[in-house]
């Protein structure tokens, strides 16, 4: 999978947790890294979702193609409606990139949903805000790639079409914590990073001179305690009780792998869905939280196995954090992904082998070794002398290391197999078997009381309104990301 996601809906509150390309394979790898990382042999290790009762199998293809892309998915997942691979919030009748296509087939999501039922409503991601996944939540695109309007061509500015970034601050006003990367996206062309002074490359990227920092705020009543950080220090020293809104762009782009995170400036996945909780909670109504652990994702593209598998791992202890955090009886959690890798491992290996380590044999046509970790393509297809590389020449356990691959890519593709979705808390039985992705949102919005389907939920007052659905909270680990 890459994104992987949580869900959590009972009572008043949903959390998804989405974890982009978090297939199987990786959910099995980082059982076994985690286990090795506390010095056991890692096979019979636990898994925060491994703990949950329910288990159902997600079937990924995009309206138009037999591996997905995490634009489709997310709207899939996220909407209730399948979608174009490339495009998200808007139905299969737009067509990517083609801006005038746009307009009539947009979609709403779960986070629109639980907003307009009255709930609080969050994003969490370890990718930029406006990336393929957590855009799906509040924007209609034509192309995932428009972060900013310097990305998008001339033709769909002039037809009017909006940047994801743009449609971020302004399609749902209101909601109430946004956490991750992708601060360039919100300032003019050239703007100085807070951060990275002399990188060029962290610089505002915008045509239209906003600094959409401050149309955030503007946004804001006054009477209302609304932040605005960049750096861990400021997000662990907020007291979440004096939090209304929260803005948090900790990175220019992407947030950092969790193995080269500056402790100083950075915050952990784990981090931020704690502080999250602890604002969004405080809403009787209950809230949907989305959480992404989105970087699983770009490890496997980049052949780094133990850049992804760490993040996985820490996707888990997001799990975790949330967990404790919210109860089982009144809150819905879903943890699921939005795409598979192709990622694999195998070779025979001994109990309790580094997950990273060798297979115990060597090859019987090449007389070489290899790693256990493998990609079916990728970059990390390398030849030396006219022959594959030997491995045992290099260092194999380096965490940038690119595991050997069948077909050289510059970039590893998605896989189209079949995805797991964990589910705990009320009406998790639901989600067993196996379904269609578009089907997740309608179970947390069931669950939850929210959205169009309401004829099964009970009046809470004589006044005709509503009992409160569940929690919804939704953790996105590789390709799943996010709590809802």
């Amino acid at each position: 999978m890459i994104s992987p996601f949580l869900v959590l809906a009972i009572g008043t509150c949903l959390t998804n947790s989405l974890v982009p390309g978090m297939g199987v394979s990786t959910v099995t790898a980082a059982r076994i890294l985690k286990g090795q990382l506390h010095h056991n042999p890692g096979e019979e290790t636990r898994l925060e979702m491994d703990k949950f009762p329910f288990v159902a199998l997600s079937k990924t293809y995009n309206t138009n193609a037999q591996v997905p892309d995490s634009a489709g998915t997310a709207t899939a997942y996220l909407c209730g409606v399948k979608a174009n691979e490339g495009t998200v919030g808007v139905s299969a009748a737009t067509e990517r990139s083609r801006c005038n296509t746009t307009q009539g087939n947009e979609v709403t999501s779960i986070l629109r949903w639980a907003k307009d039922a009255g709930k609080s409503v969050g994003i969490v991601t370890t990718t930029r805000v406006n990336h393929a996944t957590p855009s799906a939540a509040y924007a209609h695109s034509a192309d995932r790639d428009w972060y900013s309007d310097n990305e998008m061509p001339p033709e769909a500015l002039s037809q009017g079409c909006k940047d994801i970034a743009y449609q971020l601050m302004h399609n749902i006003r209101d909601i109430d914590v946004i956490m991750g990367g992708g601060r360039k996206y919100m300032y003019p062309k050239n703007k100085t990073d807070v951060e990275y002074e002399s990188d060029e490359k962290a610089r505002g990227t915008r045509l239209d001179g906003l600094d959409l920092v401050d149309t955030w705020k503007s946004f804001k009543p006054r009477y209302k305690h609304s932040h605005f950080i960049w750096n861990r220090t400021e997000l662990l020293t907020l007291d979440p009780h004096n939090v209304d809104y929260l803005l948090g762009l900790f990175e220019p782009g992407d947030m950092q792998y969790e193995l080269n995170r500056n402790n100083v400036t950075d915050p952990s996945l784990s981090e931020m869905v704690v502080v999250a909780i602890q604002i969004l909670r405080k809403n009787p109504k209950g809230f949907f939280l989305l959480v992404e652990g989105g970087r699983i994702d770009h490890g496997h593209h980049e052949g780094k196995a133990k850049q992804a598998l760490h993040e996985a791992v820490e996707m888990d202890r997001a799990i975790g954090q949330a967990g404790s955090l919210t109860s089982s009886e009144d809150t819905l959690t879903v943890v699921t992904a939005d795409h598979s890798h192709v990622f694999t491992f195998g070779g025979y290996t001994p109990r309790g082998n580094s997950i990273f380590g060798l297979a115990p044999m060597l090859s019987d046509t090449d007389k070489k070794p290899f790693t256990a970790i493998l990609y079916g393509n990728g970059p990390g297809y390398k030849v030396v002398g006219g022959e594959r590389e030997n491995v045992s020449m290099v260092d194999y356990a380096h965490n940038n290391y690119q595991a050997q691959s069948a077909v050289p890519l510059r970039h590893e593709t998605h896989g189209g197999e079949d995805v797991a979705v964990f589910s705990k808390g009320p009406m998790a039985h639901l989600l067993h078997g196996v379904h269609e992705q578009n089907y997740v949102p309608h179970v947390m919005a069931y669950a939850a009381c929210i959205g169009a389907n309401l004829g099964h939920c009970a009046p809470a007052s004589s006044a005709g309104s509503l009992a409160a659905g569940p929690l919804l909270l939704a953790l996105a680990l590789y390709p799943l990301s996010v709590l809802f």
